[in-house]
């Protein structure tokens, strides 16, 4: 059955700035919405929390193979239209369905699972101080993104993975790119240096070793199966761009929603025994992932009241989802709501495999920021604050801080 769409709803600039109120208007109307995001992307937006959980467990919202689909789409082609991405990036865990899905994780989680991770506490813990140590040397005003949020997972993640700590800014640069939203020719560029970088340090990492998830992953096996290059190369930029984005937004806009609600704030420094209850709290608050990524319908698919007409791309917005009437009074920031339920980091096959990662380094950030800073608050008026052009992510530009008189 060939079913025809319906002429998409345009989003504009506000789907970014103003984004829960954008959410909210479209969840109210309907769970599941033809829309036209900001940059002319048609897509099919889920904006309820039961129809979001459907849409990304239905086998018939393919991820095989979408973003060459995507990239083809963008450069206004068929089929025979060359695609401009890397495409040592096409096989990665984003971009696949099982069997060669199940087999690339069961393979990627040998070597990051979080287990692996609680021992990476010190070494967290010591990056985070130095971080402060700088901010309170330099104070008593501090950019948060550019001082802390955005170092402190990079290093991490450059730590972790073995990339050298010089190349940070490289691969920030890409990533940043590659998720923002630019067009094609930016993004194909950005996915090629990417791809070429992660290339030369796996082949270096298979000639000399290190103790690192990179190295790690060159030689992990599984009954004699390994990842090919192509795989090791997507792989290595999917743990990258999850390995800090995410945790960069956790932090800023967690940070924003506490000094945006002073009694969460006080309740917080006073039992800091809430923190993780916290972070969870953060995470579906101001969900540092706007929208999935995005899957392509293999057939008609009735969701959410509407059908989905074959060959159309879905995209779940975990942002809308997260303020869904599921949760009680979703609008209200409440540390002491019971954890669980939120999409943050998706759900199904799909889920991030960095989650316990990404919690963790929100648990020292905020824990160690807040003993260090008690006082700190907003350097300018909330209306001068803007958030980042991307509809994939949600995270602020920057925030201007006063950091208040430092303890220790």
């Amino acid at each position: 059955m060939n079913t025809p769409a319906p002429a998409p709803l345009p989003l504009g600039e506000d789907f970014i700035q103003d984004a829960h109120t954008v959410a909210a208007r479209l969840r109210a109307a309907a769970p599941v919405r033809f829309v036209e995001l900001p940059g002319g992307f048609p897509v099919w937006l889920v904006t309820g929390h039961d129809e979001a959980r459907a849409a990304v467990t239905d086998p018939r919202l393919s991820s095989e193979g979408v973003y060459d689909r995507l990239e083809r789409l963008r450069l206004g082609g068929g089929e025979d239209t060359e695609s401009r991405f890397a495409p040592e990036l096409a096989k990665n865990l984003l971009n696949l369905d099982p069997p060669d899905h199940t087999r690339l994780r069961s393979l990627v989680t040998k070597v990051f699972t979080a287990g692996a991770v609680a021992p990476l506490r010190p070494r967290i813990e010591a990056i985070a101080d130095e971080l402060l140590d700088a901010m309170e040397k330099a104070g008593p005003d501090s950019e948060l993104l550019a001082d802390y949020a955005l170092p402190l997972p990079i290093r991490v993640i450059c730590e972790l993975l073995g990339v050298p700590f010089a190349d940070r800014d490289r691969f920030t640069a890409w990533t940043r790119t590659m998720v923002a939203a630019t067009g094609p020719e930016e993004i194909g560029a950005a996915s090629l240096r990417m791809a070429s970088y992660l290339g030369d340090l796996a082949e270096a990492k298979r000639r000399d070793p290190g103790d690192d998830l990179l190295t790690r992953l060159v030689h992990v096996s599984d009954g004699g199966d390994r990842l090919s290059r192509d795989e090791l190369i997507s792989t290595a930029v999917v743990l990258l761009t999850g390995g800090f984005e995410t945790t960069v937004n956790l932090i800023s806009s967690g940070v924003l929603a506490l000094l945006r609600h002073p009694g969460q704030l006080d309740l917080l420094k006073a039992r800091p025994e809430l923190m993780p209850q916290a972070v969870e709290e953060f995470l579906r608050y101001e969900t540092p992932n706007n929208l999935s990524s995005p899957r392509y319908a293999t057939e008609d698919v009735a969701l959410g009241g509407v059908t989905v007409p074959a060959g159309h791309f879905v995209m779940v917005s975990w942002l809308a989802a997260n303020r869904d009437e599921r949760f009680a009074e979703p609008d209200r920031l409440d540390i002491t709501r019971p954890a669980g339920g939120h999409l943050a980091f998706g759900h199904g096959i799909h889920h991030c495999v960095g989650a316990a990662l990404a919690r963790l380094e929100g648990e020292i950030a905020f824990a160690r920021l807040l003993a260090r800073f008690p006082g700190l608050e907003l350097a300018v008026a909330e209306t001068a604050l803007r958030w980042r052009h991307s509809t994939a992510m949600h995270g602020l530009e920057a925030l201007p801080l006063r950091l208040g008189p430092a303890t220790r």
